[in-house]
């Protein structure tokens, strides 16, 4: 029972909190309780394909492949792939972690691995293409040639800020999902 509550003390946490809520103004209450609603549906309709393309990857690309690839003397081409694989995927960014999760288990370097989270969050195509034609060729233009760089700057900068230990004990972790 005490590791059941440990395990669920947020959501046990956060339904205290919403019936107190619900307590003091029933208004606001029930416009949170939408809110939460919403995005439940939200996040039912974008994790299950994602899973879906997750096994899919697990099964179709060799270890040996991603290795190759995006591996540890992948270079350039890795990092190149990161942002590709980074900009095409579609969904909200909860759903890179996963995909994240799957590439260490696949042997991705980490630095592979944080350039492709950070081209899902700032380079997505549909985004630029939104740019394009809402903000013009300059501007889109501009930021994504100021991005790409960025992302791989803050990569390295965060790869020098992580222990090798830890980074082992990620992908110790992600094998054990």
């Amino acid at each position: 029972m005490k590791n059941l509550i440990k395990r669920y003390k947020f959501f046990i946490a956060t339904v205290i909190i919403m019936s107190i809520i619900f307590l003091i103004d029933f208004n606001v209450g029930k416009k949170a309780l939408s809110i939460v609603g919403y995005s439940f549906k939200e996040m039912l309709l974008v994790i299950p394909p994602i899973f879906v393309l997750l096994g899919l990857l697990d099964v179709w690309v060799p270890r040996e492949t991603m290795i190759k690839y995006m591996g540890e003397g992948s270079g350039i081409k890795g990092v190149a792939l990161a942002i590709i694989l980074g900009s095409a995927a579609a969904g909200p960014l909860y759903g890179a972690f996963p995909i994240a999760a799957v590439f260490m288990k696949k042997g991705v370097k980490f630095s592979n691995i944080l350039i492709f989270i950070g081209a899902w969050s700032t380079t997505k195509i549909p985004m630029f293409l939104f740019e394009l034609s809402s903000l013009g060729t300059k501007f889109a233009i501009t930021r994504l040639l100021i991005d790409i760089p960025g992302i791989i700057i803050i990569a390295y900068i965060l790869l020098r800020f992580v222990t090798k230990e830890e980074i082992n004990e990620l992908y110790k972790n992600a094998e054990n999902l």
